[in-house]
């Protein structure tokens, strides 16, 4: 059959997907050979990156979060589609007062841990109460900040005692952070260290490990879960690629059935333009975000006209079009299009790239020009374009006389936590969001204990906007927080948005359900997908 790109209508519209795949109406019903899919995404245990890096309380990022929605469940999981959670672990939950400030959750009957240990609502309080007290370096504990206690009621009834409203409590409550683990693995006062994983999600895992990686995940699919989602398909096999072209081979080839991210632009447009062959090519919205992050304590950038004068400069229209051609979108503000509460703040408060304009900045703070800063970016945990995208934006800085910048790559392992650590200036981060609102833009970035550790920090965002858009149940009433926020982030650049992305997945013809597997916060639905008839 010929290949052909399937578009998905807006996620965050909750429209229906306008094309399918080949075969996507069949069940998948599973026949137990092993679907596999391949994936650039790193799984290192160092002592850079931690050495827990699959346990819940520790991971926090989209590589590491899809190996633990297959495997470790949650209260609420996203529904096909996106929207609202549903209840996953849970069989029903609610805010029990006006104030989104007490939260219930009641357990399916009869839940168990794959091991056969029964869950009970004190596993449940047990895995909150031990995220928030590990506080891992991560940082993603913070999306527990708003719980105060946890309270359970019998076996199955669980209660969260918030800190203040926060009427996106549910969703977070769908992240791999509020998982619910077995005290047996997990202990109380320590993270898990190394590749295994145990809970009581759609499957369970078995890890190949060399050289301190994870180079292959088996999902086999857990008889005693009971949850939310359908599972099509017996076995998925997770296979880490070093690079795009190594795992796009491997697709021609039949070796793998699936390739998830990151491909190369290269890659993508190859596929949509093909007009033969047994491989589809699926495009769908997405919500991941590009941006440039800023150590605002650092010397170079401590001016806030320095990031004023690199956001008049940069050309994200000239950006795009030279690295990532369609397969992305400028971007002004830090809440992506097609989330409730974007605004182009960015664009509102500098308009085109201006040279004239960005010199006056610099001119009227006194800074002297021109400003050497390096641009620091990760060689292997965004896709292989990330080295030309900054080379890009290093040329566009330069050009104007301004800034006399170069550029360091480093690896993932290594890169993240120096960049927690303030060891950069200026660094190149993507956000994947925990779930598609637009507090998930912000708060990451702006709260107490923000993800990037990072010192900036705006008294009006922390102690009253953020807090005032959580009180709002129906999303569209905070959009005028939001907007205010997006409007300070503009003028004070703590970070700089620069672009957003669709997201891609390649799969032989006889697969389905790929129109599902990839939602647009990068979620990797491996449940979805299973085997039919080719073509």
């Amino acid at each position: 059959m010929n290949r052909k790109t399937l578009v998905l209508a807006a996620a965050m519209g909750l429209l229906a997907p306008v094309l399918a795949a080949c075969g996507d109406t069949e069940s998948g019903s599973g026949d137990g050979d092993a679907i596999v899919v391949g994936t650039t995404d790193r799984f290192t245990a160092s002592e850079e990156e931690g050495l827990a890096p699959l346990d819940p309380a520790w991971a926090y990022d989209v590589g590491t979060w899809n190996i633990l929605r297959q495997t470790v469940q949650t209260l609420m999981v996203q529904p096909r589609g996106d929207g609202e959670p549903v209840p996953d672990a849970a069989e029903s939950c609610g805010f029990t007062d006006a104030g989104n400030e007490r939260y219930s959750c009641t357990l399916r009957d009869g839940l168990q841990f794959a091991d056969g240990d029964p869950i009970t609502a004190a596993d449940v309080k047990y895995s909150i109460d031990r995220a928030l007290s590990l506080k891992g370096d991560s940082g993603v504990f913070a999306l527990l900040s708003t719980v105060d206690t946890v309270e359970t009621q019998g076996d199955r009834e669980v209660i969260f005692h918030l800190k203040a409203a926060d009427a996106t409590f549910p969703y977070k409550l769908s992240t791999p952070v509020a998982g619910i683990v077995n005290k047996d693995d997990y202990a109380q006062d320590k993270l898990r260290e190394g590749f295994e994983v145990d809970g009581s999600g759609p499957y369970t895992m078995e890890s190949e490990v060399k050289g301190g990686a994870l180079v292959r995940a088996t999902f086999t699919k857990n008889p005693s879960y009971k949850g939310a989602l359908q599972v099509n398909n017996d076995k998925v096999e997770l296979v880490a690629y070093d690079n795009a072209d190594l795992m796009g081979e491997a697709l021609e080839s039949g070796d793998i059935d699936v390739m998830t991210r990151s491909m190369s632009p290269e890659q993508i447009q190859k596929l949509a333009n093909a007009t033969d062959g047994d491989i589809e090519l699926v495009e769908s919205p997405g919500l991941e975000i590009r941006y440039l992050a800023f150590n605002t304590k650092a010397e170079p950038v401590k001016d806030k006209a320095v990031r004023q004068a690199m956001a008049q400069l940069i050309n994200r229209d000239e950006l795009v079009a030279k690295v990532y051609g369609s397969q992305a979108e400028p971007l002004f503000s830090l809440v992506p299009a097609g989330v409730t509460g974007h605004s182009n703040a960015f664009f509102n408060k500098y308009g085109d790239a201006n040279v004239v304009k960005a010199r006056e900045l610099l001119e009227d703070a006194g800074v002297d020009t021109p400003v050497k800063l390096t641009l620091h970016y990760t060689t292997d945990h965004y896709g292989p374009a990330t080295k030309t995208e900054f080379e890009q934006l290093s040329k566009q800085l330069n050009d104007s006389g301004l800034f006399r910048t170069d550029i360091e790559g480093t690896s993932w392992d290594k890169f993240r936590k120096a960049g927690q650590d303030g060891k950069y200036d200026v660094y190149g981060m993507g956000w994947f969001p925990d779930f598609p609102d637009a507090d998930n833009f912000l708060s990451p970035f702006l709260a107490e204990d923000n993800f990037l550790n990072s010192p900036y920090v705006n008294k009006a965002v922390r102690k009253d906007l953020i807090p005032q858009s959580r009180r709002q149940a129906d999303r569209l009433n905070a959009s005028k927080s939001f907007t205010e926020i997006q409007d300070i982030v503009a003028d004070d650049v703590p970070v700089l948005p620069l672009w957003q992305g669709k997201q891609y997945l390649a799969a032989r013809d006889d697969i389905t359900g790929t129109a599902y597997a990839l939602n647009s916060s990068s979620t990797l639905q491996l449940w979805e997908l299973g085997r039919g008839v080719s073509g």
